[in-house]
């Protein structure tokens, strides 16, 4: 696996260029997007991508799990490189505990080079260091992009690991990727090397010290056993029988051509040092333009602040934009500090009309059809997405909290597409009703949780499906001086 490498063949002349060329000419000036909705879909495109990887592959991401997943791209990374692929991983240390030696084993091999973002410089004892160094270590890379031979890159909401690609058997997060080729990938790839040369990317192996050879044979071993499992074998099978497998491999997937662009913060803001309006959020409000007549958005981690709360509030009102927002439940988050954030703001943006939707936990879910942005049984919400005027969209990493505001670097793409926008609008108007619960003030000003059901509507008093302990953890919660910080 770690044998000296051959000379790969220039970009222009790799199968995906090949492949991607003809159909941009016959669109200039746009991107072709595809929507990976489904998390095997999202996961075999990840991996057939890298297996057709001839160039360059370069990886950026916030989690990186030792699991099933994360064994299979392992491998995957291993076989590209072993082709003679260069290969690229930048991760943020904030989650790669118990890591060091998968990533060590990655960054022996001559083909394969790893980067840190941010790294903590105690591997065991990591949260001491917050003691002597919290400014730095509280600002992560929150980035997740995944870029082939310069001509075929992911972007979204996914991290690496089973409950983000439909492999986990207790939960899996509802989450939104898009694959995207043409003119953005530049920007992508260039962005990543913006990110991979900044101060806070450091060399693994100056971090962890070269992985000695009986190191490197361990963690291919584990690697190789975690493959053979049943329940890796059936996850393979599964991805094999996918219909977006197929239209990949023989080239025929129906791409969405739009005007896209990238939205990245700058690396620097890992250390507080981005330019003066120069965040990713800025230039979101700058490329999206103020809503004049709809605005749908789909975040997980929703902590709309008092200024956030103050301009949807002023949409939904003064301005008569129909405000919608699906956000998770406090029985389907898996933060509820950050529910907190978001729970103290409701009453205020209900009173001036915007529409608020609380995706149900898993088992109030009846059936795995019809997944799509509201999830299937046995899942949390996790897609960072909205729709402006039903024309423009958004897809990458941020939420809309003050932590991706802020602190945390984000990117994403925001695509021109009438037809993208239309299918979140659709999602609002038929699949989000029938997972969610619908939150509103009845006529004594009390807040309400409606449960669509198939008997009508159960309505509820106080947040559904959590104990009276959880609403009272939480309400103490919202208590803090902690919003900054969520």
């Amino acid at each position: 696996m770690l044998e000296t490498l051959a000379k790969a063949a220039p970009i222009a002349e790799t199968r995906l260029a090949r492949s991607v060329a003809p159909r941009a000419q016959q669109h200039p000036g746009q991107s072709g997007i595809v929507e990976l909705r489904d998390g095997r879909e999202a996961f075999a495109a990840r991996v057939l991508l890298a297996d057709n990887a001839e160039r360059t592959l370069d990886l950026q991401y916030y989690i990186w799990r030792n699991d099933m997943s994360g064994a299979l791209l392992f491998a995957a990374l291993c076989r590209a490189a072993d082709r003679g692929v260069r290969v690229r991983l930048l991760l943020d240390d904030n989650n790669t505990s118990g890591l060091d030696n998968f990533l060590g084993a990655l960054a022996s091999h001559p083909n394969i080079q790893v980067k840190l973002f941010n790294p903590f410089r105690l591997r065991r004892w990591r949260a001491l260091e917050y003691l002597t160094d919290f400014f730095r270590l509280n600002r992560r890379m929150h980035n997740k992009s995944f870029t082939v031979d310069g001509q075929v890159a992911i972007v979204g909401g996914r991290n690496i690991g089973d409950e983000y690609f439909d492999a986990h058997q207790e939960m899996s997060f509802v989450d939104l990727d898009v694959m995207a080729v043409g003119p953005v990938v530049s920007e992508i790839a260039n962005d990543f090397e913006r990110y991979w040369s900044s101060e806070s990317a450091r060399p693994a192996a100056k971090i962890l010290g070269r992985a000695n050879a009986a190191t490197v044979r361990e963690v291919i071993a584990a690697a190789e056993r975690a493959l053979q499992q049943p329940a890796s074998v059936a996850y393979i099978n599964a991805l094999q029988s996918c219909a977006f497998v197929t239209d990949l491999l023989t080239g025929t997937v129906d791409y969405r051509w739009a005007a896209t662009r990238l939205v990245s913060d700058d690396p620097a803001k890992g250390l507080g040092r981005q330019r003066p309006h120069g965040t990713l959020l800025e230039r979101l409000i700058d490329t999206l333009n103020i809503p004049t007549r709809e605005l749908e958005l789909i975040s997980p981690y929703l902590v709309p602040t008092r200024a956030g709360e103050r301009a949807l509030a002023e949409l939904a009102g003064k301005s008569a934009v129909k405000v919608s927002i699906l956000t998770n439940a406090l029985e389907s988050t898996d933060v509820p500090i950050v529910h907190a954030g978001y729970a103290k703001r409701r009453r205020k943006m209900l009173k001036a009309g915007v529409v608020l939707y609380e995706l149900m936990r898993e088992s109030r879910v009846r059936s795995r059809r019809d997944r799509r942005l509201t999830g299937s049984s046995g899942s949390s919400l996790h897609a960072k997405t909205f729709s402006v005027d039903c024309a423009r969209v958004f897809v990458g990493s941020f939420n809309l909290d003050p932590r991706s505001a802020s602190l945390n670097t984000e990117m994403g793409l925001v695509i021109e597409s009438p037809a993208l926008a239309q299918r979140i609008a659709a999602a609002f108007a038929e699949q989000i009703p029938r997972r969610s619960y619908r939150v509103r003030l009845n006529a004594a000003g009390a807040m309400e949780w409606l449960e669509p059901h198939e008997n009508g509507v159960i309505v509820h008093k106080s947040e559904p499906g959590v104990s009276w302990w959880k609403r009272f953890a939480v309400a103490v919660m919202a208590l803090l001086p902690i919003e900054w910080l969520l």
